[in-house]
């Protein structure tokens, strides 16, 4: 990460000869994590106690521009819709459009090109969200900044900002620019959407090694991250695109979204299409002049050739399909920004999923308590109160804290370390509406909760003993101390510690028994049992207490060292989610590999890896942390990346790295997250997944689905709707091929044979806009088959139709031709009128279509086996098509437009039974191939 820093940091160090002649006047890569602020000063030409005067600040703000994103050229309106166009799909719709105006049906035509519209609109509408990603970018560094300049405090616009200014930050600040921190208090700030981290960061002035990432810059502050606690100032040492989020949004703009498996294959499927149809056309053209026909007829029945091929409802019903797929994720908690993605889920091999809020409740929970005196159980999980302390198993029942109802002895020293852990504490709980919402440090929030389940009457003790002086946390101190006290000069105060365990003991002479006597401290058996629970993939915080002498009030770490008397270990971690375990085996059991990908530690990542499921073990190279990554030569980089399971510790350009190593494998990808650092890495995945509670903006907008309760449970519903969808689209594309191939076939054989079309094309325009809507689109609502997630994803580079549905559709496209010429000679040889003849012809197309749709509504199971009212849609549509086939037959006005003419009973029989035989020959094939997908 260091050495991709270089260049970008290069216009923001000290004034030199520019060699390069570029006129910055900045060279060099100092790497300010790695210097002493001295020195960082000097480089920047700048003053850590008054900031820069104004002129000096006009002169760089000329140098170096606004502290705002760069925004890359964006194409007008025009160039947007133009690039809509550039599908193989469109192309045959628009010539579909164009074949039917040129044949007068200009009804017809005009709904062809409403859908080309339709389809344009939505590309539109997808490449104008992908670049609101970049806007949202754009709104995280629109804030206002505390300055020093020429020693006066000043409030400035963010944009405002030059290299060199100082900047003055408390809590609740978002960090401006990247600064490189000169002095601070008890600072500690949320970097979980830049890093991934999961708690708030403490921070420091100690110079660091030059090879330390991002994460571990405890002497950095970073654009677009949030001060939780404390104060500090800092040198602005990048602005713009040259801060770390800058190169995110480099990233970003960088990255284009892949395209879906179904854009794919519908795109060489309609390529493919595009040829035989031009090719068909062709031969019949040349076939018909060969014989003698005119070429102007010949053009004509061409082109009715290409009217009966092209599958004008196959647009509508992908788009219908996918809506209806849409709606029903939504009801289960997953809102879809993008329309094809819904089918790509369904063929996606392997997720990535964020550790924080997706596996786990992003809520940490106190879940034991160690004493001198035993180990404690909590119950519960998150900020809620709900929950008890009770004895661990093979501890003592005398010595827990069990509820208020149970005769039993407490344990002084759980109570005092409850009561130490929430009087030493900055942090809040408030209920609003149906949860809890915390304010503070979530770590202080779980032993708030904790002390509250142990019935510690935390508020009161307050009241009466108000806190008189305290020590902040800080990264060298390594704990935090309170003193509280009555405010009587007779009264002596108590001294509450809480921190590191290693830190705390050091402090602690002594520790209390149970009875809350004092006792010589033992280390050794208290770092045993810190480390049992740390190995248990939990976070260990030490409590100690120190009873003050009457009217002493001062408070320093000196005065404490030797005096603690430890009072016990409160071990919390963020629980994973109930739904999560079982969600990740429903995955793997339908051939989907799930990996985790966190900026938080390697062990809290194994940990819940291993509790939802996921082989995790770092020995075994299944686990990977970001330096691990790095070190890995190029060439084996994808079969590591496809090998390992937990990913921690990544930045934003590994994790990009590590989707485009998946996808080189093969791979339809999956990726969810929720800050900005995940946002490249979202959009370069198949399918981004966003939290729609825990994430930001930035990381919404990059999405393709946004998740509204954060549960990976949801991500495995989606995958499953995903699945239904491909199956529908699937079962419509091979239950209307059929008769696109039949009718162009009809038009070839009676062009090579010189005979009169059985069919007309405005007939065959009636067949395919009618049946389309009325039966095909039905078959979008078909419920989810048995089984569908036991079986794995569909091979990314497996055409559309399988060899298995490609036969079945030569088999129906034969019969239907056979079918067709037979009973229009029988009808004209048994004297019916050639309109007759015709009106019994497309009939028979439409009946075989009702009869081959039910057997389509699985691909692999017979038609009889399915439940006959399991998709009402479909009976309704039938009804509709059987009403309108009546009036295309008997009503006069029909006639007139289509040149149909009524038909007698003998003939339906006919229908009916060709029909009949059609479906029975589907069934035998089925029965012959039973695996259609």
């Amino acid at each position: 990460m260091a050495k991709s820093r270089s260049t970008r940091n290069s216009r923001v160090t000290a004034r030199q000869p520019d060699p390069s002649g570029s006129g910055t006047g900045y060279a060099g890569d100092p790497a300010h994590h790695g210097l002493p602020v001295h020195e960082v000063v000097l480089l920047l030409e700048t003053d850590a106690a008054r900031g820069l005067e104004e002129p000096e600040v006009a002169r760089r703000r000329a140098q170096f521009g606004a502290n705002e994103l760069p925004r890359p050229p964006r194409g007008g309106i025009g160039r947007k819709l133009g690039r809509q166009f550039n599908n193989p799909l469109v192309y045959v719709l628009l010539a579909a459009a164009a074949v039917t105006a040129f044949l007068g049906e200009f009804l017809d035509s005009a709904v062809i090109a409403a859908v080309v519209l339709v389809n344009t609109l939505i590309g539109f509408i997808q490449e104008v969200r992908a670049e609101a990603a970049l806007d949202a970018l754009h709104a995280l560094v629109r804030t206002h900044a505390a300055v020093l300049r020429g020693g006066e405090r000043k409030h400035v616009p963010s944009e405002d900002l030059v290299p060199g200014d100082l900047v003055l930050l408390e809590a609740g600040d978002k960090v401006p620019a990247d600064l490189r921190l000169v002095r601070l208090s008890a600072l500690r700030v949320d970097e979980s959407a830049l890093t991934g981290e999961s708690g708030p960061v403490a921070k420091d002035e100690v110079v660091l090694p030059r090879v330390t990432p991002v994460a571990d810059r405890r002497n950095m502050l970073y654009s677009g991250t949030l001060v939780t606690t404390g104060t500090g100032a800092g040198i602005v040492v990048a602005t713009g695109g040259e801060t770390e989020l800058g190169e995110i949004h480099r990233l970003m703009g960088a990255v284009r979204p892949a395209a879906t498996p179904l854009t794919l294959k519908l795109a060489r499927f309609s390529t493919t299409l595009t040829v035989a149809i031009l090719a068909l056309a062709a031969v019949a053209f040349l076939a018909g002049v060969a014989h003698g026909e005119k070429p102007a007829q010949m053009f004509t029945a061409a082109v009715a050739l290409a009217v009966g091929a092209i599958p004008e409802g196959l647009p509508a019903a992908v788009t219908v399909t996918l809506a209806i797929g849409v709606r029903r994720m939504a009801r289960r908690r997953a809102v879809v920004r993008r329309l094809p993605v819904v089918e790509t889920l369904g063929s996606t091999t392997v997720i990535c999923s964020d550790k924080t809020g997706t596996f786990t409740q992003n809520q940490m929970t106190v879940r034991a308590i160690w004493t001198p005196s035993g180990l404690y159980d909590v119950s519960g999980t998150g900020y809620g109160p709900e929950g008890h302390i009770t004895p661990a198993a093979g501890q003592h029942p005398g010595a827990g804290h069990l509820p208020a109802d149970t005769p039993r002895p407490r344990d002084a020293a759980l109570d005092w370390s409850l009561l130490g852990g929430a009087a030493c504490n900055d942090a809040s709980i408030r209920r609003e509406g149906s949860g809890w919402q915390v304010h503070g440090d979530p770590t202080e929030a779980a032993m708030l909760v904790a002390a509250g389940k142990g019935g510690v009457k935390v508020q009161d003790y307050l009241a009466a003993n108000r806190r008189q002086a305290e020590l902040p946390f800080t990264s060298g101190r390594q704990f935090m101390a309170t003193l509280h006290a009555s405010g009587l000069p007779e009264n002596g105060g108590t001294v509450f510690v809480k921190g590191a365990v290693e830190r705390v003991l050091e402090l602690c002479a002594y520790e209390m028994d149970g009875a809350g006597a004092g006792r010589p401290v033992r280390r050794q058996a208290a770092l045993a049992g810190a480390h049992a629970l740390a190995d248990s993939g939990l976070r260990v915080l030490a409590t100690a207490m120190m009873k003050l002498p009457a009217g002493s009030r001062s408070l320093s770490a000196t005065e404490l060292r030797g005096r603690m008397t430890l009072t016990g270990l409160h071990a919390m971690h963020d629980p994973p989610r109930a739904a999560a375990a079982a969600s990740v085996k429903a995955c793997q059991r339908a051939g989907v590999d799930v990996k985790m990908i966190t900026g938080d530690h390697v062990r809290t990542a194994v940990t819940v890896a291993a509790a939802v499921g996921l082989a995790a073990d770092s020995a075994a190279g299944t686990a990977l942390t970001g330096a691990e990554l790095d070190a890995i030569p190029a060439e084996q980089f994808p079969e590591a990346v496809d090998r390992a399971t937990v990913f921690a510790r990544v930045s934003p350009e590994q994790k990009l790295r590590l989707i485009g190593a998946l996808q080189s494998r093969g791979h339809v990808a999956a990726m969810t997250g929720d800050g900005v650092n995940d946002a490249p890495a979202l959009r370069q995945a198949n399918v981004g997944i966003s939290m729609g509670r825990s994430g930001t903006e930035v990381a919404k907008e990059a999405s393709d689905i946004v998740l509204t309760d954060d549960d990976f449970a949801t991500i495995e519903a989606a995958v499953e709707e995903g699945r239904n969808v491909f199956d529908n689209l699937t079962k419509f594309i091979v239950w209307t091929l059929p008769t696109n191939m039949a009718e162009g076939l009809v038009i070839l054989v009676a062009v090579l044979l010189g005979a009169t079309l059985p069919i007309l094309p405005t007939q065959i325009l009636w067949i395919n806009m009618t049946t389309a809507v009325a039966l095909g689109l039905m078959l979008a609502f078909e419920p989810k088959e048995p089984g569908l997630m036991s079986r794995p994803p569909r091979p990314p580079g497996r055409p559309l139709l399988t060899w298995a549905l490609t036969v079945r559709i030569l088999l129906v496209s034969t019969l239907l031709v056979a079918g067709t010429w037979w009973l229009f000679e029988h009808e004209v040889a048994s004297g019916a009128s050639v309109a007759q003849a015709r009106t019994s012809a497309v009939n028979l197309f439409v009946a075989v279509e009702v009869f081959y749709l039910f057997s389509c509504r699985s691909l692999a199971r017979p038609a009889w086996r399915l439940r006959p009212f399991g998709n009402k849609w479909l009976l309704l549509g039938v009804l509709v098509q059987a009403a309108a086939q009546l009036a295309l037959t008997y009503t006069p006005l029909m006639n007139q437009l289509f040149r149909t003419a009524p038909i007698d009973g003998d003939a339906w029989l006919r229908i009916i039974g060709l029909a009949v035989l059609a479906s029975l020959a589907v069934a035998v094939d089925k029965r012959l191939r039973p695996r259609g997908f």
